[in-house]
């Protein structure tokens, strides 16, 4: 009785083996070989429709293959340029496996794909790259050599059974060393350009500041001269008025001009006139019944001490 137990439970454990080696399941983002014996199946060697799948234990094993769009970076390498411009270039793609048998019997891992597959690009790169020059790369004809790169990848890829879908330049810069060297030269361009533009700036505000300056002159030198023909004119004009008005009437005009000469002559500023009474300065304090004309008065000769 014993023994028929150990056998029945060899016999269930190998049953249990031989079902789960029966089946298999593909994801999403997967597709299956089924190989026998290391050979395709016929007929359903591959598998691409996700969910579980049955395979004969023990006879056909199942390989599994990503659907995905994968990615190879490659390490920044140095080119030369069709100028003889050194350029350090990172670049990286990305791929599909399209034929899955193929890529098993050439390369068989990912690892080993993305090698070889890092390996097509860089030599590609320095192809394309090493027939354009420097102003090619940086511009915006990079699309057009990314295409190219692509296309040289894609003739060699196909071998592997994968397939580029993009091929991207993400930098491509001058050396450290040459980069230290353009930007000196461009900042000494730039500073001779400076001091260019501030000398030019600099004669143009001397032009500015003489023109104005002239201007001014002139304005000042035309406002001085209308000023003294205004202030001429209204003085003939005052001498006119003045003559018209001594003319009609002398005794009022000599009273007038007294008054002013009192005015100006006698100001509260320490000023003291020693002249006799009888002096023409001061016919008019003379008393209303007896005035003097300046002809009849004896002029007396003043002395001012100050």
């Amino acid at each position: 009785m014993r023994s028929a137990g150990v056998i029945g439970a060899i016999v269930v454990g190998l049953l249990l083996v031989i079902v789960a080696e029966s089946g298999f399941t593909v994801a999403q983002t997967e597709q299956a070989l089924v190989l026998r014996f290391g050979a395709p199946v016929a007929g359903r060697g591959l598998v691409t429709e996700p969910g579980l799948h049955l395979k004969i234990p023990f006879v056909e094993n199942v390989v599994l293959i990503d659907k995905l769009i994968l990615g190879v970076e490659t390490p920044t390498q140095e080119v030369l340029a069709s100028d003889n411009t050194r350029v350090e270039v990172d670049a990286f793609l990305r791929y599909r496996i399209v034929d899955p048998l193929k890529f098993y019997q050439s390369v068989g891992t990912i690892d080993r794909a993305e090698a070889q597959l890092g390996f097509i690009l860089n030599s590609a790169v320095r192809r394309v790259l090493g027939d354009a020059d420097l102003t090619e790369i940086v511009s915006g004809e990079r699309e057009a050599l990314m295409g190219r790169i692509r296309d040289q990848v894609n003739q060699e890829a196909a071998k592997l059974g994968v397939a580029a879908i993009d091929v991207r330049i993400r930098r491509a810069d001058l050396p450290e060393q040459i980069s230290e060297k353009v930007y000196s030269r461009m900042q000494s361009e730039w500073a001779r350009e400076a001091a260019l533009y501030r000398a030019q700036g600099s004669e143009e505000a001397q032009e500015i500041r003489a023109k104005a300056d002239r201007d001014a002159t002139v304005l000042r030198a035309d406002a001085q001269r209308q000023a003294d023909q205004i202030r001429g004119a209204g003085d003939a004009e005052r001498n006119r008025i003045f003559a018209a008005a001594y003319g009609k009437d002398p005794d009022f005009f000599a009273f007038y001009r007294s008054m002013q000469a009192y005015e100006n002559g006698l100001k509260p500023a320490g000023t003291r006139f020693v002249l006799t009474p009888k002096s023409a300065f001061f016919r008019f304090f003379a008393a209303p019944s007896s005035p003097e004309t300046p002809a009849q008065q004896t002029s007396g000769t003043p002395s001012a001490s100050r």
